[in-house]
């Protein structure tokens, strides 16, 4: 009996491990390729916020087109001119059909990966990790990813430095911190479960959402809100993408904030919304996990 726990907890830590941070701090001296040197916080940018943010809108607008029959509560809370543009991409997609009363009958739904892999020609999806004990992982399951593209998110609650997360925490791999110390709880279970949704509920406005709550789930709206799983690389496995921290401005368009897989612990409407995107360092081809890098900042 003692030989069979001791077994499953060594083999419920080598798979807790890839995403331990304190066992990864401690063993980049080790392996230099899990690093990837930052000189200050503000060039910690692979690419620039205004690319991230041009992402983020192309992909969400299509998958708010793509659930248009779905809004129809959030359409009549937003001002004529944005109904207006909406009806006017959807008439676009369906070579000119203006008859949108119609829409229900000429509109075809596609799945969320679907949707992904025809706006940036890729799509992503969590499996069975290629690393030995690793547990789950992300691979690239269609398509190509180009050097520079956003291809993930890392959901979670969003807490400052000063928030309290000591039992959030507890035997939780899917904590993520950032360079100035906020921290992002990936973990779709147990408590980190139960907060997320009561912050989503709390800041709902209406039949406004602000974040996205499906990627609890195994219905995940958003395709890219899998970044908590994906594995830290090894000697063996470089990194083909790093972490980006992005914080969205106040000009995002608040019909679209359905698809953010991230909300504050604590609501402050002067702060923005922090945000971390996974940025693919090389091409990635159809087939490829995908492996990630630890930054550290080197004065």
């Amino acid at each position: 009996m003692p030989g069979r726990l001791l077994r499953g907890l060594w083999q419920r830590w080598r798979r807790y491990k890839y995403r331990f941070v304190p066992w990864i701090a401690l063993n980049l001296s080790h392996n230099p390729r899990t690093l990837r040197y930052v000189p200050e916080e503000s060039k910690d940018k692979v690419i620039s916020d205004e690319d991230v943010l041009g992402t983020l809108l192309k992909v969400f607008q299509a998958l708010f087109l793509n659930d248009f029959n779905k809004q129809s509560e959030i359409l009549t809370v937003l001002p004529e001119s944005v109904k207006s543009k909406y009806e006017d991409l959807l008439a676009v997609e369906h070579q000119g059909v203006k008859l949108l009363e119609n829409r229900h009958q000429q509109q075809s739904t596609f799945k969320p990966e679907e949707i992904l892999y025809k706006t940036l020609g890729f799509s992503v999806a969590q499996a069975t990790s290629s690393l030995i004990s690793a547990g789950k992982g992300v691979f690239v399951t269609k398509g190509f990813v180009p050097k520079g593209a956003v291809v993930s998110m890392y959901p979670g609650t969003v807490y400052q430095k000063y928030e309290p997360i000591f039992f959030q925490s507890i035997g939780n791999p899917f904590i993520f911190r950032c360079l100035d110390g906020v921290l992002i709880d990936g973990n779709n279970k147990g408590i980190s479960k139960v907060v997320y949704r009561s912050c989503n509920g709390r800041d709902r406005l209406g039949p406004l959402k602000m974040s996205d709550s499906t990627w609890l789930t195994s219905e995940i709206h958003n395709p890219l809100a899998v970044g908590q799983y994906v594995n830290n690389c090894s000697n063996d496995r470089a990194a083909n993408v790093c972490y980006q921290e992005f914080d969205v401005p106040a000009v995002f368009p608040i019909e679209l904030k359905q698809y953010l897989p991230n909300i504050a612990y604590r609501y402050d409407k002067q702060s923005p919304l922090r945000c971390v995107v996974l940025v693919a360092l090389r091409d990635i081809r159809q087939g490829e996990e995908l492996f990630s890098n630890y930054y550290t900042i080197v004065s």
